[in-house]
């Protein structure tokens, strides 16, 4: 395809790319770059919408790139066969070509969560019980996806049942972090962050419980935003939260927020744009007052970061809450557990509980502990810290911890036994940072924060009060106008060398 010149200015851009809010980086100008997968999500719908580049030649580039790196960093999983791939850009290609535009995503590459089903594509979860079950139907948000014109082309790698912050299982292996194959890419949503951070993917989905989008987004340096509960999610409302939550992740803020308009039930984030930080006020928890194991260097990052934040005009102070947290951990706990009498069929099946890990298990023979007493008891917990963070709210802007306890770490190792010296007692104790956000249901987004000595990456959460979720990703669009974290990209690797 011949390239022309694409835009001659940002204006004309900005009209082209049609954002959900004015700022907009990382513009190219002049000729489209050699390697069309360096290009952000929105900058690349703009070029297919533009016919500066085909949809052809899109996937052509993406699947090279997945041939070339994912055999070493196993992001990606149950791919689609090429060939019907490239007939599916093609007929993309004829589509634009008769001015028929399905959406932003219009014959771009996506693969989706392995935890959601894509009609004709194998459904794993990432356990062997489901080794070869192939969906029948697309799951909602894959239909909204769809819906915006993406191509399918297989699904990120996920640990069993989502369970667990290290991307690995029995089905498919491990994935490793964008920055160290060696290393976790974190999880469950493992395969889609490791995806973004090795350009192999444009933009990626990814579900929340206990950090699963952001843990994730740390250990592969990318945006990774868990929403309030009810913008994506049809169950539950402002009183009584979900636990969990799908949500987007982009390789930058805005590439996040267009993917969490497709996303969303109610699409209204429609015109945002970098915060003042003058005058903005964070609260900085830190490690809750050494309540929480942290490995050297990353509170360090963190600091770092926010004395940058700090610089640009915002007032950051420690803040510790004022709550039992070892009864937050109870009522985490207690709650978790008790979603999972929903597997009890697989337990009870002695075949079937043969295939299952330990941890999920164990989180079942919880389960089956609890009393009533137990779980009541763990929702007035939770109520009373959702009143806790509400107040903290009416002083603080946004409150701020480390996104991880940890950094990546191998990928052979299930799960850290010990941080600091501190023996964790569950196979979750160490992402005990993230139960925070997860309990109030609040907007939360992981933001980079830079990486150790080691050039592994690490990132922090910024936590707003529930249903302000504009106001969240506004910040973290102001966040990457002061910092430059973003732009270091991995030393990637192939299975060769």
């Amino acid at each position: 395809m011949h390239r022309r010149k694409f835009l001659k200015n940002t204006a004309a851009f900005a009209t082209l790319l049609s954002t959900p809010f004015s700022y907009s980086h990382g513009l190219f100008v002049g000729n489209l770059p050699s390697d069309i997968t360096s290009l952000s999500a929105s900058d690349l719908s703009v070029a297919i919408r533009e016919k500066q580049i085909s949809c052809l030649e899109v996937m052509q580039a993406y699947l090279k790139r997945i041939d070339l790196y994912n055999p070493m960093y196993n992001a990606i999983v149950s791919r689609v066969n090429e060939d019907k791939l490239l007939k599916q850009a093609k007929l993309a290609d004829q589509a634009l070509a008769i001015n028929e535009y399905w959406g932003w995503m219009h014959g771009m590459p996506h693969a989706i969560k392995d935890l959601a089903p894509v009609k004709g594509l194998p459904f794993t979860s990432g356990s062997p019980m489901f080794r070869n079950r192939i969906a029948e139907e697309d799951g909602f948000l894959v239909t909204k996806i769809r819906n915006q014109g993406a191509i399918f082309i297989g699904k990120t790698n996920t640990p069993e049942f989502g369970l667990g912050s290290q991307c690995y299982n029995p089905v498919f292996g491990a994935t490793g972090s964008a920055y160290n194959p060696k290393l976790t890419s974190g999880g469950s949503s493992g395969g889609a962050a490791c995806g973004l951070g090795t350009h192999m993917l444009p933009a990626a989905d990814g579900g929340d419980m206990m950090g699963s989008l952001r843990n994730p987004g740390a250990f592969n340096n990318v945006i990774g935003f868990r929403p309030s509960t009810t913008v994506v999610m049809e169950d539950g409302d402002a009183e009584d939260r979900l636990l969990w939550t799908s949500g987007p992740m982009g390789r930058d803020t805005r590439d996040t927020i267009r993917l969490l308009q497709t996303m969303a039930i109610n699409p209204v984030f429609g015109d945002l744009n970098p915060l003042n930080l003058k005058d903005i006020k964070l609260g900085w928890m830190g490690n809750l007052d050494n309540y929480l194991a942290m490995e050297s260097g990353i509170l360090e990052l963190c600091e770092s970061s926010l004395n940058k934040v700090s610089d640009a005009g915002a007032k950051v102070e420690p803040v510790k809450p004022d709550f039992s947290l070892s009864d937050l951990w109870q009522s985490w706990t207690t709650l978790r557990h008790s979603g999972r009498t929903n597997m009890m069929e697989y337990y009870e099946d002695p075949v079937n509980r043969k295939l299952l890990k330990p941890e999920l298990i164990w989180e079942i023979e919880q389960s089956l502990i609890l009393s009533e007493e137990d779980i009541s008891n763990a929702k007035r917990i939770r109520r009373d810290w959702n009143a806790t963070i509400d107040r903290l709210f009416e002083t603080y802007d946004f409150l701020v911890l480390p996104t991880a306890q940890v950094f990546p770490f191998s990928k052979e190792t299930h799960w850290p036994q010990e941080i600091d010296g501190r023996t964790m007692d569950t196979y979750h104790r160490w992402m005990e940072v993230v139960i925070l956000g997860s309990l109030g249901g609040i907007p939360v987004v992981n933001i980079p924060v830079g990486f150790d000595a080691k050039e592994r990456p690490m990132g922090m959460q910024i936590m707003g009060k529930f249903g302000d979720d504009k106001r969240v990703l506004e910040f973290a669009l102001a966040y990457e106008q002061i910092t430059t974290h973003l732009s270091k990209r991995p030393k990637l690797i192939t299975s060769a060398e």
